[in-house]
Formats: structure tokens, C-alpha cells, sequence
């Protein structure tokens, strides 16, 4: 028997958390890359064989990835130098053809198995990495969630097997070309949420040999990996405040783990000290942001905060009132993934309300019955739309909805104090990006949408609607007031 030890440290929608933070109590560093980078490079001096994987969405989320388009994420990821690393939903947002470009900028293999281009049935990235270790073969497979279909809906070039049991079944035919080639280790790196991870490990055949997932996309933090069908599956939240840890041993007759042990590390400067070359050059890009945006465009009366996209927020409330204000609609429903910052304010800088909104969407304005608002409100607050997966929303002032969990319906609907009317009709404001894609975010279709009337475009900047609102309204206090409840 022959026996290797190795170390797989992986990330997952890292969303350009480029910068380290102070601690709250004790001053220490936390996160940012260039601590990350020093805790990389301490590990690949402590130990023999380790490999660096990104399991998704390394670009959005900052001012500095906004600013160069998702360049400068792959250039200071090419510092990081992962190893493998898999697309997630947000490296679609510049574009498909830009991220092709930024496929080439990257010093480092991205793997996706199950996007096609549809008429030559050609697969649009490499499906995996096969890596060499020191007489060991270690196998990537990437698989991407079914939420990159809305980003590239409108491009009938690609298609993908994207459901589950599509994918599964992608991972079996690359597994059985490559069954003979004495693969010792088999390694998904997902973005598909950590629920349908676990739905997918269950699904696979033991036959594969499938050791590992490693994925992203849900935000999962967990104390240890899950178990399922013999696959361990592990997550590692958010940013870059922490990294996953793997220490295994494989037995290269078996092909399978004999010894493993899992952690999330914090990083801060407890842990590894910043790596003085990428520090500088993240700092160099900064710069260039702060001189650009530092402008003071609003005080906020108190801080407003977003700590979870699946509650009403007063950051979220601040936003829809300011849409509501702008579109002249009775319903604004935002995105509560598109609000990116935990907290905006007192100050707001432009700077700070770009980094908030890096997601530009023109609203669109919709004619609807009040028997398909409540069927949209059904959907939208249903208990397996709000496991990290789902896409959630914030609502303008006047909307009260109230949701039976036991029951599982929506028991209260009021648009300006009086309970929705099956019959009557309300207009309804939404970006673009959800409109587009109703089905899968609203639970209705884009053609019962436009039944009653022609959707129109109520602005085409979201961001511009809610910085014209906020010089409007100086001083301005958003608070929780129980717009969203759930009994």
C-alpha cells in the first residue's frame, strides 16, 4: 500500500473581499488577500503536497472589481495562484464573452462540465483538471448552479445540463473516460448551494469513486463536512475571513481517503502575516477607486444594515422606499441579493453606494392582478426559498405580507393598508435581471406578467434612482417596521 498526504485548502465566493478589516474587540487583522495569501504561502511551506481550489464568485462585491471589469480579481488571483478553480453565477455578470477573456487573463485552469454551446454541443469551459502529484493523480470536475442560466438568458448560443440529474450524469461520463487512468482522488468543486450538493452526493454512483465536494454559492458556514453516500461535502461561508482545510491521506490502491481531518481557519494576523507584494498592489488599485468615487453624496439620519438577505432589513427598506418614490408603483420588489454591502452609512460616499449596488439594472413596471401578486408572495416567501439558495426581496413602505410557516401560505397581503383584491390591479416595479427571469425568481411566468398590460421601463438605472433619492433626502432613518413576517 502506498499512502500520499496532502492538504486542500479551498475558498468560496470570496466577491472582491480584497481588504482586511479590524477586529471588533481585539484589534487583530481579519481577512482580505493579502492575509490570505501569507496563510497560502505559510502552508505551502509547512507541508509537502498542498492544493489551493476556488469553488466559485470571485469577482463582485467591491469597487475595485466594478472599476477594471473583474481584471483586477484575476490578476490578484493570479497572486493567490490557485490551482483549480470553478466558474460561479457572478463571474457572468460582465458578460459571457468578457469572462471568456478573463478565462485568459487567469494563470490558473477554470473547469465547468456542464455548459454547452448549443449548436455544436462543444462544452464552453475545460470540464476538468487532472492534477500530478508526486506519482498521484487528483481529479477536478466543475459543475455550476442552475442561477448562471438567468445571467446568460438571453444568449441562445448556450445551453447546459443544469439540473441536478443532469450533472450527475455529466460527472459520470468524464469519471468513465478516465476510470482506467488510475485516478487516486475524485474532487467536485460545485456552485450549486450546499442543499444541492448534498441532493447531488446522493445521486452519484459509489462506483465513480467521488471522494469530495467542495462548493459555494448558499454562503455555508459548517463546523465539520457532511457525509453523503460516502462524499464529504464541505463549504467555507463567504469573503475572505476564513479558508477550508483538508488534511487527508489516500491510499494509492484503493484510490480512496484513508485518514482526513477538516477545518474552517480564520484569517487574520494571528494566523499568517500579509504578503507585503500583494498588499501593495491591492493598495495601488484602491487608491485609484478612492480618488475616483470618495465624493460625499448623503447622511444617513443611522447607520442602515443588511445582515441577512432572507429578512426585511432597514438597508432594504431604504431602497425599495427610495424605487417606490421614482417608479410610481404600489409594489417594488428588490433583490435582496443585489444589495451587497452588510451596512451603508452614516456617510455615503459614492464609493460606498457603488460597492452596494455593483448591479446597475434598469426596473421594470408591470400591470398585475392582485391573485398573482399573491402568488408571487407565496413563492418569494416559501421556506425553501430562504435557505441561502432562493432569491429573497425587500419590499417599499405599505406592503405588510405574513407567512404561516406550519401552513405554508401567505395569510396577510396589504399594499397601502388594505388587503390585496384578487380582481383589482397593482402596479409592480422590479429590476430587470428578475423580470427577465420570472419563472425560476417570481413564480410566475414572463407572459402572465405581460398579460394585463405591456411591461414598461420605469428607469434604466437603479442606481442612479436611489443616489438622486438619497441627495433628496438628507438625514433620512430606514428601520425594520415588520413589512416581511413570518409566523
Amino acid at each position: 500500500m502506498t499512502t500520499k498526504r496532502f492538504t486542500i485548502l479551498h475558498s468560496n465566493d470570496m466577491h472582491g473581499d480584497f481588504v482586511a478589516e479590524e477586529g471588533a474587540t481585539d484589534g487583530h487583522l481579519i481577512g482580505g488577500l493579502s492575509l490570505l495569501l501569507g496563510y497560502l504561502n505559510k502552508v505551502r511551506r509547512e507541508e509537502e503536497h498542498v492544493i489551493y481550489a476556488i469553488a466559485g464568485d470571485m469577482v463582485q462585491g467591491s469597487m475595485i472589481d466594478a472599476e477594471y471589469r473583474g481584471i483586477s480579481t484575476i490578476e490578484i488571483m493570479n497572486y493567490l495562484a490557485p490551482d483549480v478553480v470553478t466558474l460561479g453565477n457572478h463571474e457572468f455578470d460582465y458578460g459571457l464573452p468578457h469572462l471568456l477573456f478573463l478565462e485568459r487573463v487567469a494563470n490558473f485552469p477554470v473547469v465547468n462540465a456542464n455548459l454547452y454551446i448549443r449548436n455544436y454541443n462543444r462544452r464552453l469551459m475545460r470540464p476538468y483538471h487532472v492534477m500530478h502529484v508526486d506519482g498521484f493523480d487528483i481529479l477536478f470536475i466543475g459543475v455550476i448552479t442552475e442561477m448562471v442560466m438567468s445571467s446568460i438568458a438571453a444568449d441562445e448560443q448556450i445551453g447546459s445540463f443544469i439540473s441536478l440529474e443532469e450533472a450527475c450524469a455529466e460527472v459520470g461520463h468524464i469519471i468513465n473516460a478516465y476510470k482506467n487512468d488510475d485516478i487516486d482522488l475524485t474532487v467536485l468543486l460545485t456552485h450549486i448551494g450546499y442543499e444541492s450538493d448534498l441532493e447531488l452526493a446522493s445521486m452519484l454512483d459509489p462506483e465513480w469513486g467521488v471522494d469530495l465536494i467542495i462548493g459555494g454559492h448558499s454562503h455555508t458556514v459548517l463546523e465539520q463536512p457532511t457525509l453523503v453516500n460516502g462524499v464529504q461535502v464541505a463549504h467555507a461561508g463567504m469573503g475572505t475571513n476564513q479558508i477550508g482545510r483538508f488534511d487527508i491521506v489516500v491510499d494509492d490502491t484503493t484510490n480512496r481517503i484513508v485518514e482526513s481531518s477538516w477545518q474552517l481557519v480564520p484569517i487574520d494576523t494571528r494566523t499568517a502575516e500579509p504578503d507585503p507584494h500583494l498588499h501593495e498592489y491591492i493598495e495601488s488599485l484602491a487608491d485609484v477607486v478612492d480618488r475616483k468615487y470618495n465624493s460625499l453624496i448623503a447622511h444617513l439620519g443611522v447607520e442602515a444594515t443588511h445582515p441577512r438577505r432572507e429578512v426585511e432589513t432597514s438597508l432594504g427598506n431604504l431602497t425599495a422606499d427610495a424605487l417606490v418614490a421614482a417608479t410610481d408603483a404600489d409594489v417594488v420588489l428588490v433583490g435582496s441579493g443585489s444589495i451587497r454591502s452588510q451596512s451603508l452609512g452614516p456617510a455615503v460616499t459614492l464609493k460606498d453606494l457603488l460597492a452596494c449596488f455593483p448591479y446597475d439594472d434598469p426596473l421594470i413596471r408591470h400591470t398585475v392582478s392582485g391573485a398573482d401578486l399573491k402568488r408571487i408572495f407565496a413563492h418569494i416567501m416559501r421556506p425553501e426559498n430562504r435557505t441561502g439558495e432562493g432569491e429573497c426581496f425587500q419590499v417599499n413602505h405599505g406592503v405588510v405580507a405574513e407567512y404561516d410557516e406550519a401552513n405554508r401560505r401567505v395569510t396577510t397581503l396589504r399594499v397601502d393598508g388594505r388587503p390585496v383584491s384578487d380582481e383589482q390591479t397593482y402596479r409592480l416595479v422590479v429590476q430587470e435581471y428578475h423580470a427577465r427571469n420570472a419563472e425560476a425568481n417570481l413564480g410566475i411566468s414572463s407572459d402572465d406578467l405581460a398579460r394585463l398590460n405591456r411591461p414598461r421601463v420605469a428607469s434604466t438605472s437603479l442606481r442612479d434612482v436611489l443616489q438622486e433619492f438619497l441627495h433628496d433626502h438628507q438625514n433620512r432613518v430606514a428601520r425594520v417596521e415588520g413589512r416581511l413576517v413570518y409566523r
